[in-house]
Parts: C-alpha cells; structure tokens; sequence
C-alpha cells in the first residue's frame, strides 16, 4: 500500500478497507496495516482481492472520492463515485486541450521526448557495459536520437511533426537493436521492427509485453477519470485507446523492451518457445506466456524512484502516476505534462 499524490493504491492481497469515523482503515488477518484520515484522499485504487466496506464506500461517495477497482494485474473494473464528481469537467478538459492545436502538440511532443530520452538512456547503459562496450550501430543510433531530441525541443508543439519525429527515431532504434542481444543472436536478431502479425520471435516478445503495457495503462486512463479514447500523439481511431498508447510510450524502452532483453540475454526464452501460425504470425507458445507474464508481473514489483516526485514508488504504479500528473496538467495545475524520464 503506498499514498501518492493523494490517491492510495492497494496492491496487497486480501486486504479489508473499512470506515472507522474520518479514517480509512486497512486490515488483513486480523491485523491494522495502515490508518490514514479521509481528508488527505482524493482517490482510492485497489488491485485484485481488496475488499472495501460499504460504509467507507459511502464516506468516499459522500466526499467525493473516487474508489477504482482493477484487476491484480491492472484491468480496469468498476469505478464507484458519488453524484458529484470531477471527472466531468476533467474530461472536458481533456477535450479541449485536444481540440487546441498548440495544447496537443505540447502534450505531444512530452510522450514523445520521454520515449525518445529513455530509449536513448538504454542505449547507452549497453556502451556503458564493460565487457561488452560500445560499437558503431549503437553509436550512430544514440547520436541520431540525441539530434531528434534537439529537434523536438526547437519545434513549434505541432502534433504531426512530433508524430514524423518520433518515426524518424524509432527507426534509429531499432536498426540498432540487435546490438543490445547479448544471447541467442542468431535466433533473435531482427530486420525491423513488425508487428501485424510480428515474424519473428523478438517481435513477437516485443509485440506481447506492448499489450500488457497498453493494459496498464488503459487501467490507470480509466482509474483517473481520463477518457483514454482521446489521445494527442496517436490520432482518433474508433476502439483505439488513443491516449493508453499516449502514456505507454515513455515506457516502452525502460519497461517492456529493457525486459525483453533481460529474457534474451539470460536465456530465459529461446527459440523453441515460439511457433508459427498458419498466418505467418510468430507467437510465444503456453509455457513461455506463462513466463513471460510471470516476470512482467516481478518487473512491476520493483521499486524505483520517481524523479518528479522524488519517492520510491514500484514500476506498476507508475502509469497510475503519470495519468495523475497528466491530468494535473489538464486542470491547469501543472504548465506541462512532465514525462516519467529516470536518471
């Protein structure tokens, strides 16, 4: 259980929140794990098997704080309000920023700075390495993303410049992937980056760990009161949660692809662990899904420090945070999207 930014999340398994007075009340096996003063809330979020009080649900209607159910691994259930919420003039604001050309390219071009800065970071933590070091493909691809990140600064916040920058350095990226494989080179390498259907087996890890992602993020889209249909990078698409795909991208490089590496390059996965579809499409076979989603599961369980809050916080959260600090910045609290960027 940890509070952040005002919102208390509640990860352990088989707890019981319940009313006591002006305070929220966590307990399991009998015991009190935390008690914390309903004023200081504006939100509660449980994960999986949390049960809640009717009474403390009725404290938190009547105060006006919302309580969201997700599932343990971030689905996004059921959320209980009271009849006068905030999310209405949120999603208001969400519309309007969308509608101002300069708002969402602004909002744009953050996703994409902290996609492009965490990417670049990854790479050179593998120069960094020293018993591998530094080669030519991951030189050119650093440097390439350096000068995107100099461009995307300079630029005026138009959306479909930062969309043609951002394909400009995922291409980068990816050309230097292969030099990030530590393991099973021959049976991993990629040409490119393919994911309708992906045809290869690292595609398909890839293509696989982006779902989970796009998962979490939609929850927390969701458990914000944010309407994550109504993005500013990825354009309207009927069903396409635009803005989920928004939030995922500063994360892909740090999360999912850092994860997929580890997988490679410890020889977690190999290419027996993939089949081919009648399709063409490359997937990972029962067994190797079932590990996979073990350890995005343990990924989420580690704690890193959020540098714009400045708190230890654990990888799971982190969506949740910065779907919080999206809206902020929607309400007019913050002049800027601030973008989830480790050091």
């Amino acid at each position: 259980m940890k509070k952040l930014l005002n919102t208390l999340y509640v990860q352990t398994q088989g707890v019981y929140l319940r009313q006591e007075g002006e305070t929220v009340v966590a307990e399991k096996d009998g015991s009190v794990l935390m008690r914390l003063p309903v004023h200081t809330l504006s939100g509660l979020v449980t994960f999986g098997n949390v049960m809640c009080s009717p009474f403390l649900l009725h404290l938190c209607a009547e105060r006006g704080i919302a309580v969201s159910f997700l599932s343990e691994h971030g689905r996004f259930l059921a959320r209980v309000e009271g009849p006068v919420s905030g999310n209405v003039h949120l999603r208001v604001a969400q519309m309007r920023a969308f509608e101002d050309a300069a708002r969402k390219g602004g909002i744009a071009r953050s996703c994409v700075a902290g996609k492009v800065a965490n990417n670049r970071n990854l790479l050179l933590r593998r120069m960094r390495d020293r018993d591998h070091g530094e080669t030519h493909a991951l030189r050119t691809a650093a440097d390439a993303l350096a000068d995107v990140l100099v461009r995307l600064r300079a630029s005026p916040p138009d959306a479909a410049r930062v969309r043609g920058l951002e394909g400009e350095a995922a291409a980068a990226y990816f050309a230097a992937f292969n030099d990030l494989l530590l393991a099973n080179r021959d049976a991993f390498a990629i040409a490119n980056r393919n994911r309708r259907p992906p045809t290869d087996p690292l595609n398909a890890l890839l293509s696989f760990l982006y779902t989970l992602l796009a998962h979490d993020c939609r929850g927390a889209c969701e458990a914000v009161g944010l309407d994550p249909q109504i993005g500013f990078l990825h354009e309207l698409r009927s069903g396409r949660p635009s803005l989920a795909l928004d939030l995922m991208e500063e994360f892909r490089g740090p999360v999912a692809d850092r994860l997929a590496l580890t997988l490679v390059n410890r020889q977690q996965l190999s290419s027996k662990d993939f089949h081919t579809a009648e399709s063409g499409a490359v997937q990972l076979s029962d067994d190797a899904r079932k590990a996979v989603l073990l350890a995005w599961q343990q990924r989420k369980l580690e704690t890193v420090v959020h540098p714009f809050l400045g708190e230890s916080v654990p990888v799971g959260l982190l969506p949740h945070l910065q779907a919080l600090l999206l809206a902020r910045h929607l309400r007019g609290d913050l002049d800027a999207y601030p973008p989830w960027m480790p050091k």
